[in-house]
């Protein structure tokens, strides 16, 4: 589906006039990385999976910056009339949602900050100048999404990944455009919301993998004592991809907090 603004292609399941339920992927993600979500919860939410800017159907940026990405997702929500939606943000889909609650703190009715981290740190840090230059040198010696698409999907992964789950994850990381990619990445650089976490008013869940290299659980269960309202989900065994390497695990622990969310006033 697309916006009426034709600018944002999306995925969606359930009545529309239910509480808008909003799947924000991750640098290497899709729409399509939600469908088992948009399945399991679009009988009780009107689940949305969008293709970020660049992505899929959805248009590029002029500039790519998380600041500009929140821009986006704010119009997203707009042309879509999801009045208040409950957010659920993966990697850098998790940043984009704490930048858009630092600039719109009424926003959501409730965040998922799903595998993410408040900060890439310093622009000239050495892990991060190391991290951007990993990943962008085999595209910069010829390599192709595609064709690095399994070796980066495997260091992601967890233990016993669903098979189903981490052939999605191929396809969605192969058909990433390189230039949306490489602009993603740099777009980490110098991203810093850890003054904002006290700031955060709404029910928030914090989901982490124990096998996440990208987004330790240390550093996430640290993040979470700084939200207000938070509450800290570990899942025994998992990479970074959370809700395609175990997507009953991961539907589970977001049901559970949805559920929560729900019996509050």
């Amino acid at each position: 589906m697309i916006t009426k603004d034709g600018r944002f292609a999306y995925e969606a399941a359930g009545d529309p006039n239910a509480t808008p339920l909003i799947f924000l992927h991750g640098i290497g993600g899709a729409a399509r990385a939600w469908r088992h979500q948009l399945a399991t919860f679009g009988d009780r939410f009107h689940a949305i999976a969008w293709d970020m800017p660049g992505y899929g159907g959805s248009a590029p940026l002029a500039s790519v910056s998380i600041a500009a990405l929140a821009d986006a997702l704010q119009q997203f929500i707009e042309q879509l009339s999801a009045n208040r939606p409950i957010l659920v943000g993966h990697s850098i889909g998790g940043m984009i949602v704490q930048k858009s609650l630092a600039q719109s703190p009424k926003l959501a009715r409730a965040v998922v900050l799903a595998q993410t981290s408040p900060a890439f740190g310093r622009a000239d840090g050495d892990w991060q100048k190391s991290f951007i230059a990993a990943r962008l040198e085999p595209l910069d010696r010829g390599e192709t999404m595609k064709s690095l698409a399994p070796s980066l999907v495997k260091e992601l992964v967890g233990d016993d990944p669903d098979p189903t789950g981490i052939e999605l994850a191929r396809e969605c990381m192969g058909s990433v455009p390189e230039a949306s990619y490489r602009a993603m990445m740099l777009a980490l650089i110098g991203f810093d919301q850890r003054n904002s976490l006290k700031n955060i008013s709404v029910p928030t869940l914090l989901l982490s993998g124990s096998n996440d290299n990208n987004a330790p659980a240390p550093m996430m269960a640290k993040t979470a004592t700084f939200i207000p309202s938070a509450e800290y989900v570990e899942l025994a065994g998992v990479g970074h991809l959370a809700n395609l390497e175990r997507p009953d695990a991961f539907d589970e622990a977001l049901g559970r907090f949805l559920n929560s969310v729900a019996t509050k006033p």
